[in-house]
């Protein structure tokens, strides 16, 4: 999977790409929207820089320049590009700090906004955020299903 530095302009994407399994870091998330730090940050980490800037994007080692608004056709943009945007089978990105996420053995206590049935469930190992595959995830990979079949 790519590793990627999503800039201010392209915050929409995030869950998007770590529900795909990238690796993927947005500026914000860091308290950072300087130019060249984010420059340095992508050099450093061997991060592609996703962009809506022009200037920016040209500065860039590596980026993808996005012209689109709307999260739904940045997606579309990325796939044009060559990203992948198949979702996961099974979830490896936390979708709200993109650490490592692990299954919680049955039994285990989750918290109480977690089903509380058999539905399986993972926790991030750097943030303890639970989440697990339903309405929220099904409509994510609903639109990820629209934007790969306008690829075709």
């Amino acid at each position: 999977m790519t590793r990627f530095l999503l800039d201010v302009m392209c915050g929409g994407l995030t869950s998007y790409l770590r529900l795909c399994g990238h690796d993927t870091v947005y500026a914000l998330d860091r308290d950072e929207d300087d130019d060249d730090r984010l420059l340095a940050m992508a050099a450093d980490e061997r991060r592609t820089l996703v962009t809506r800037d022009v200037h920016l994007s040209n500065r860039a080692e590596d980026a993808v320049l996005l012209r689109q608004r709307e999260t739904e056709d940045q997606l579309a943009e990325l796939a044009a590009a060559g990203v992948s945007l198949t979702p996961t089978d099974v979830p490896t990105r936390c979708g709200r700090c993109n650490g490592p996420v692990e299954r919680v053995a049955e039994g285990s206590s989750t918290p109480e906004y977690a089903p509380d049935d058999d539905t399986p469930t993972w926790r991030c190992r750097d943030c303890g955020q639970c989440f697990w595959r339903g309405s929220h995830w099904d409509r994510m990979c609903a639109t990820l299903e629209r934007v790969r079949a306008g690829q075709g």
